[in-house]
């Protein structure tokens, strides 16, 4: 449990990290992410429970000696000490000989494609290379866990996705256990392999991305991934009410007639190779996703087919998931 002088942020968290894993903690602003990674890290006190890293109790243990690496949103980078200097500080301070110094700085600057920026100061490096020697500076520790706190949201779009791929690329070269926090989906859902998505300081489902996207536990996990979010349709399964959720993928349109509900066109939004085509059925607000081709324009009538056999059931008042039955779904959503 960890309190930060008003009601308690983390509360009855129970998380077990496998070894070599890269565990992403997802969720919104606010949730307690970064609260429950710096208290992995040590930076802040935890009230109640203990944090083992490596077998090891460090509940009590300072930052340095936990055999962490942490990167932050913000490089913090020495703005006097060129990017060598940067990377080996730490090292340094902890009296490393000279020779090994050298060694984990080269390998490290090899795996970031670091090595011509060595001798530069970090006024003369882009956002990207700054984040790399941000990172290469953990890496050199040689730690049991890297942590990284939300280390490209000050990136653009296309260097986040570059640093990404480096990112799972060095975590299957150096098979560390990462942990790492972000509000991104589509971040947690290409780097993760396991994904702790979280809710007011509560887990509210840990699992691969596949699982947590195809599967989710709960309707704010399920309306928290994936883009646009999944709709939500009340209905009723054999007189019981539930709410059913479907993803926009997971939505064919046709030429309107025949026996499926129709619906009408909204607002069509281009994404490129796809589109997203919003939609009206009864009252209902549905999004669906279609190959841009340019069928769909705003005012036009659709007939709307559900893939039932991939839709997500929960309980309309716990809004948890229910688990059906293979064939529980001969009746259709109201």
């Amino acid at each position: 449990a960890v309190h930060m002088g008003g009601p308690p942020v983390l509360e009855n968290l129970d998380l077990d990290v496998v070894d070599g894993e890269f565990l992403v903690l997802l969720g919104p602003s606010g949730c307690g992410k970064s609260t429950l990674l710096h208290a992995i890290a040590g930076l802040i006190d935890v009230e109640a429970g203990a944090v083992h890293i490596g077998g090891r109790d460090v509940t009590w243990a300072d930052p340095k000696d936990r055999a962490i690496g942490m990167v932050f949103q913000s490089y913090a980078l020495y703005p006097t000490m060129n990017v060598e200097r940067n990377m080996s500080f730490g090292l340094r301070v902890a009296g490393t000989p000279k020779a090994e110094i050298a060694q984990r700085v080269a390998r490290a600057a090899k795996m970031l494609q670091l090595e011509p920026l060595l001798a530069r100061k970090p006024a003369q490096l882009s956002g990207g290379q700054r984040q790399r020697v941000a990172i290469g500076r953990a890496l050199v520790r040689e730690a049991q866990v890297f942590l990284f706190d939300e280390p490209l949201s000050n990136l653009d779009a296309k260097l986040r996705t570059e640093l990404r791929r480096e990112l799972k690329g060095l975590h299957r070269e150096l098979g560390a256990t990462m942990v790492y926090v972000t509000h991104d989906q589509v971040e947690a859902m290409t780097l993760a392999t396991r994904v702790a998505v979280m809710r007011g300081g509560r887990i509210q489902q840990v699992g691969t991305p596949g699982e947590v996207y195809a599967r989710p536990a709960n309707m704010f996990v399920a309306g928290f991934l994936g883009s646009p979010s999944m709709n939500f349709i009340e209905g009723e399964i054999d007189g019981t009410a539930v709410v059913i959720g479907v993803r926009p993928e997971h939505l064919a349109l046709h030429r309107s007639g025949g026996d499926r509900p129709d619906a009408e066109i909204t607002l069509v939004e281009a994404m490129g190779a796809h589109e997203v085509v919003w939609l009206d059925m009864q009252g209902h607000r549905l999004a669906a996703i279609a190959p841009a081709a340019g069928l769909h324009q705003i005012g036009d009538r659709v007939g709307v087919q559900m893939d039932l056999a991939r839709a997500s059931v929960f309980n309309p008042v716990s809004q948890e998931r229910i688990e059906l039955p293979a064939g529980a779904f001969r009746q259709r959503p109201r």
